[in-house]
């Protein structure tokens, strides 16, 4: 079983859908305590950094405990920039703090937000995107960006060439849509469903 967290932050609709389709068992998760028991976690989400402040002090560490029982952690779009330390877009508010750096404003001589389809382009080896071509297209919607550091897989250019995918042991993360994204996204989740599936759930 998959905890979805809904935080409020966007229509979960379609990523139950996505999730279905590649044979996975969701639940949303009413409390922190409710996250226990789940083969893995994904944080999905879309809109203004501020929305993560709802994961308060309770969610984090039950998120936190998740990962450090080896457990697989999938953040979507706003989810993959809440993995990071923080973000420019609230200033103050800390994100999850898993993976290190800010997430920053797209720049560059292009039209924000990014909307459709773009190219990614996988960096070395990766869990997550086992199977994806370099140049597979993938449906982006954002403003803000993480770097691209140490634990980028891969990266797309958009004024800026930003992470697109990161991971980080059992912490992974996508700025595209994969609910959105054909058969490149369910190809994505299939691979994340399949490491939930490799990892013991609580007993």
């Amino acid at each position: 079983m998959i905890a979805l967290i809904d935080y409020g932050a966007g229509n979960l609709a379609s990523v139950r859908k996505a999730l279905a389709a590649v044979g996975a068992e969701v639940r949303v998760p009413r409390t922190p305590g409710d996250v226990g028991g789940a083969a893995g976690v994904i944080v999905p989400g879309v809109g203004h950094f501020h929305a993560t402040a709802v994961l308060d002090d309770g969610w984090r560490e039950a998120v936190r405990a998740s990962v450090a029982g080896g457990r697989p952690l999938l953040g979507i779009c706003l989810g993959l920039q809440w993995l990071f330390d923080e973000s420019d877009e609230a200033p103050g508010l800390a994100g999850l703090g898993l993976l290190a750096g800010r997430c920053a404003r797209l720049s560059g001589d292009v039209k924000v937000p990014h909307v459709g389809w773009n190219a990614i382009e996988p960096v070395g080896g990766s869990w997550l995107l086992d199977g994806v071509a370099p140049g597979e297209q993938a449906y982006f919607t954002h403003t803000y960006a993480a770097p691209v550091t140490g634990e980028t897989v891969a990266t797309t250019l958009h004024g800026v060439t930003f992470a697109s995918a990161v991971e980080k042991g059992p912490v992974a993360g996508v700025q595209f849509h994969p609910e959105k994204s054909g058969d490149v996204g369910l190809r994505i989740l299939r691979n994340f469903v399949a490491r939930c599936s490799s990892e013991p759930e609580n007993p």
